[in-house]
């Protein structure tokens, strides 16, 4: 039936759109991965989506080039900045008499730092944009083989760029030293990094599967 039918680059920008909405969103909840003596590791929930984000990058930048995949992420970056102005707005405004009671729970959930919020916005542009040139790079050396080492190497790369931005911009306090502050970041970053690099490889069937059915 025609009032069904879904263009499949739509329907995959809406899964980017996605993935984008909920990490900025509900991202902010962590949950234990790995728990044995001293050795602790949390992650965000958001884990989940954003190797997935990079993914599609990829899929777009193999099928449609790099423009095509540059476009969804400048327009992707102008979600994630209106979920923040629109934050900003509602929190502020005040509760009505039948939904005061849950004002303050409101707001703990969607009121979002202006220093998170920025962190995380710098982080998100900065890693693809580089994971799209890294990828489209690596495809003019390799021509279209290894689309698994591309995919995998561009997301590594960028990924990293992503967590290490997000933690020093969100974390660093300027009334610690640095080694005290690059003690702490790095002992998040490293394992949270590396975390995000196996779902990574988990997800590259993925990225076969999404260039062969956008490409019929």
């Amino acid at each position: 039936m025609s009032f069904l039918k879904i263009e499949k680059m739509d329907l995959l920008i809406a899964v980017y759109i996605f993935c984008v909405a909920v990490s900025e969103l509900m991202g902010a909840k962590t949950f234990p991965v790995f728990d044995w003596g001293w050795v602790r590791l949390n992650a965000s929930v958001a884990v989940f989506v954003i190797p997935l984000i990079f993914t599609i990058n990829d899929v777009i930048v193999e099928v449609y080039g790099k423009e095509r995949a540059r476009s969804i992420v400048r327009s992707s970056l102008v979600v994630i900045f209106l979920i923040l102005i629109y934050s900003l707005l509602v929190t502020n405004l005040p509760a009505s008499k039948r939904f005061m009671s849950q004002e303050s729970a409101y707001d703990a959930i969607f009121g979002l730092s202006a220093r998170i919020s920025a962190a995380s916005l710098i982080a998100f542009a900065l890693s693809d944009f580089l994971d799209i040139y890294i990828f489209s790079l690596i495809r003019e050396k390799l021509g279209k083989k290894a689309l698994w080492f591309r995919n995998n190497a561009s997301n590594f790369i960028s990924q990293f760029i992503d967590s290490a931005v997000f933690l020093i911009l969100a974390f660093y306090a300027l009334d610690q030293s640095f080694t005290s502050n690059m003690g702490f970041i790095v002992s998040l970053l490293i394992p949270y990094w590396l975390l995000r690099c196996a779902l990574s490889i988990l997800e590259t069937p993925l990225v076969y599967l999404g260039v062969r059915w956008l490409k019929k």
